[in-house]
């Protein structure tokens, strides 16, 4: 087995971006460390054929995965079907899938995984939209709805599509250090790297949005006015309803209560703040309404498990 090659797996129906988003990623680090071998990889599909995809893209695989070397990584990114899975292929994973170092899965890649038994007992993530699905067809994997990627031992599963890039540069920054994750990250235009626990989705995407004009624009003013007073009693004066009613009828249309759903735009809007500015601590305290560092650094303790002093060290994007 050479060190840290990678087996992708292909099949009909696999979505394009889960293969070439780490794809380019491990190559762009054979580029960067000036290793052309710093990630052999391979393709595969259980037949060796080509495999059409999601968007109609015909994929030419270097193998079938009888003839696939073992690999040091085994990723298996997402797709759909109207035919489901392929018997063939999720057999193969059962077999072949607890042997590698590392296994990895891109987006729905990870029920693949579950229907091959390989994520009993594991925590994992999928794309947003399928993790109900995953939660209630595979009652032994510990799902993990909201973080962009779970690590689980060996097993590391990510969210949709772009999320996979993301989990590409943790496995880079493990293998070869921040400075090449970081150079491959600035080539490819993306954040090194948006952590694990990040939220899958922004606050707004993340609550449903409300059937009543009224309570759309409170929403909308709440992402547009992170600082204001968000008070229930204030929202609710802002859609002319009583506080009681205001925060019933907020909750039943949007699927959140109001202050989760205030906690949730002010997080977003520290972390953005962190990512792309050099304001102080303090200072974006103040921007997104918490008076008080300490009880910005409550918010991130709780909510993201590390400090916004932390964060901002991991994941600040250098300017110019």
């Amino acid at each position: 087995m050479t060190e840290r090659s990678i087996l992708v797996v292909l099949y009909d129906g696999v979505q394009s971006l889960d293969v070439t988003g780490p794809v380019e990623v491990f190559a762009g680090a054979d580029h960067v460390t000036g290793n052309p071998a710093a990630y052999p990889l391979r393709t595969a599909s259980p037949d060796g054929a080509p495999v059409r995809t999601t968007s109609g893209l015909t994929l030419v695989p270097d193998t079938s995965l009888a003839d696939a070397p073992r690999p040091h990584t085994l990723l298996v990114p997402g797709g759909g079907g109207p035919l489901g899975p392929d018997p063939v292929l999720i057999d193969w994973l059962r077999e072949h899938g607890p042997h590698p170092e590392r296994l990895v899965s891109v987006c729905t890649g990870s029920l693949l995984l579950a229907e091959a038994g390989l994520l009993d007992g594991h925590r994992a993530t999928t794309h947003w939209a399928s993790c109900d699905e995953m939660a209630r067809d595979y009652p032994r994997v510990l799902v993990e709805p909201d973080p962009i990627f779970v690590r689980d031992g060996r097993i590391a599963t990510s969210a949709g599509v772009t999320a996979g890039i993301d989990l590409a540069l943790a496995l880079v920054e493990e293998d070869y250090g921040r400075e090449v994750a970081l150079t491959i990250a600035r080539y490819l235009v993306v954040f090194l790297r948006r952590p694990g626990s990040q939220a899958q989705f922004s606050a707004q995407l993340a609550a449903q949005t409300a059937r009543r004009e009224p309570l759309r624009e409170v929403q909308h003013w709440v992402t547009e006015h992170p600082g204001d007073d968000l008070s229930v009693e204030a929202l609710a004066a802002r859609a002319r309803l009583s506080p009681r009613h205001f925060a019933r009828a907020f909750q039943a249309e949007t699927g959140t209560t109001p202050g989760r759903y205030v906690e949730r735009v002010r997080l977003e809007h520290a972390r953005r703040l962190l990512e792309e500015t050099t304001d102080g601590v303090e200072e974006i305290s103040r921007a997104i309404g918490y008076g008080t560092p300490e009880a910005l650094r409550r918010l991130f303790l709780k909510t993201l498990g590390t400090s916004p002093a932390e964060y901002r060290r991991r994941f600040h994007a250098p300017l110019g």
